[in-house]
């Protein structure tokens, strides 16, 4: 820049030559006057560089962001957001190994298939994935799963929705994810007080609702209530593609609707009650096509609460049905440290076009189940899914500091009846899908928020007979150990 140094240099020097210049005599008039034009032009070319450099300057700044972005690692999560929360992306996975041991009777019925359940270890889930928000109001959650039932899956989309938060106390979602359909089916099962949902509840949440379900509709909750509006469609196809054991091929996709209502109306300081009802209605049943061996086809199985086997010990078969429903009631209380649960649920199926005499089956299951932690902890409650968490973990696993994490007995008895006039001497009336019950045990150790182990001991009887009316039920008992990181 030494030529505009040269200019403020030549500008300086005028104007301190200018008084003795003024005071020379009248013959340098001419010279004053066109030395003072040459001035006026120099502060003219000055001005212009000073808006000239400042502008080159501001094209040259960056500009300033709007709000600062800032990585944090919470509770295990690796999550980046802008200052502002407008914006934010988190990183969650689990990974759930289940080892079992089965112990079944040598002698059993000559009709029974599930002769040997299969000891062994597969990865129950195993699941990453990515949530957050965009805009300030847009949630958003994108899930994989290749965990599965007996053996993993080569993956599916568990969970890719999104979902509008701005209008307080709603949310608006809508794509795939699992419809709250109960107490159990609401709970994480990162959370959960055993390896799988009791039978009752499962088979309820899979007819309108179940993981990898695509749906849309209304979520909403106050300080003590929660309710959720969702109409429901067909389930994600695993990634392979193709006809999978998620959805096979079909020409009219299922109809269906999950509703639910629940909340927490009494509470004190170090106790509570919770309380609820739920609807799962299947309005209009996949069409499997005109070439199917039932073409509107709606079956109720299930398996014995433990998926190390993929085997299903109760099983309706298909039922040629125009619709179905499940009607459920929830009812849970936490005093302290200690903690029962349990729910009802009765389910329905309406035939399509019944053979004579044959009626529409009913069937129905319950379960009760509890838990006390030992070290004091207290088992979270979760107004936004109306359900309980894991316990908190006063103090994580550190043996140098006399620190064991949070300890958590657990029981549970679980039914289902998935008969219906088993014994009708009409055969087209008759359903034999079978009773199970099942007592559990559990222990479950945190040793901190993101790890958890579990131990359970399974007391299974089945009492089921074929469409021949020969026994295929047994009992059984089996040992299976969790192995469990969840962020």
């Amino acid at each position: 820049m030494a030529w505009k140094s040269k200019l403020l240099a030549g500008a300086a020097g005028l104007a301190l030559a200018w008084p003795g210049l003024a005071a020379a005599d009248p013959a340098t008039d001419a010279k004053i006057a066109a030395l003072q034009e040459q001035l006026e032009l120099l502060q003219a070319q000055i001005a212009d560089l000073k808006v000239s450099t400042g502008a080159s300057l501001a094209a040259l700044r960056p500009a300033a962001p709007s709000a600062t972005a800032a990585a944090s690692i919470a509770g295990g999560k690796p999550s980046i957001a802008t200052s502002d929360g407008k914006f934010a992306a988190t990183l969650h996975g689990v990974m759930q190994l289940d080892a079992a041991k089965y112990d079944q009777d040598d002698r059993l019925p000559a009709a029974v298939t599930a002769r040997d359940l299969s000891s062994g270890a597969n990865f129950r889930r195993a699941r990453i994935g990515v949530d957050g928000k965009v805009f300030g109001n847009f949630d958003y959650n994108i899930l994989f799963d290749f965990g599965g039932s007996g053996a993993e899956d080569s993956g599916r989309v568990q969970e890719m929705w999104v979902q509008y938060s701005g209008l307080k106390p709603l949310r608006f979602r809508v794509g795939a994810f699992a419809p709250p359909l109960g107490l159990e089916d609401a709970a994480s099962t990162n959370g959960a007080l055993f390896p799988e949902r009791p039978a009752a509840a499962d088979i309820a949440r899979g007819l309108a609702g179940g993981d990898t379900r695509i749906g849309g509709g209304v979520i909403g909750n106050g300080d003590h209530w929660f309710a959720s509006a969702i109409a429901t469609g067909p389930l994600v196809q695993s990634l392979n593609s193709g006809a999978t054991a998620f959805n096979a091929p079909i020409f009219d996709e299922q109809q269906g609707y999950a509703l639910r209502v629940a909340g927490a109306p009494f509470y004190g300081l170090d106790w509570m009650v919770h309380v609820g009802a739920n609807a799962s209605i299947v309005a209009q049943p996949t069409d499997l096509g005109a070439a199917a061996a039932t073409r509107y086809a709606l079956q109720v199985r299930e398996r014995p609460e433990l998926r190390v086997d993929g085997a299903r010990l109760v099983d309706t078969g298909q039922i040629d049905a125009k619709g179905a429903r499940a009607y459920g009631l929830e009812f849970a209380a936490q005093k302290q440290n200690l903690y029962v649960q349990a729910e009802y649920f009765d389910i329905s199926i309406d035939r399509r076009n019944p053979a004579p005499g044959a009626s529409d089956p009913s069937f129905n299951g319950w379960y009760a189940q509890g838990s006390w932690v030992l070290t004091g902890e207290r088992r979270k409650y979760n107004i936004g899914t109306a359900a309980f968490d894991a316990p908190g973990v006063d103090k994580p696993f550190d043996p140098s500091k006399g620190q064991w994490g949070a300890w958590e007995l657990a029981a549970r008895y679980s039914t289902i009846d998935l008969n219906y006039s088993e014994n009708s001497l009409i055969a087209a009336d008759r359903v034999r899908g079978g009773e199970q019950d099942i007592w559990t045990l559990g222990v479950n150790w945190f040793p901190n928020p993101a790890v958890k182990f579990m131990l359970d001991y399974y007391d299974v009887s089945v009492d089921r007979k074929n469409t021949a009316g020969a026994a295929i039920g047994q009992d059984y008992r089996a040992l299976n150990l969790r192995s469990q990181v969840a962020f």
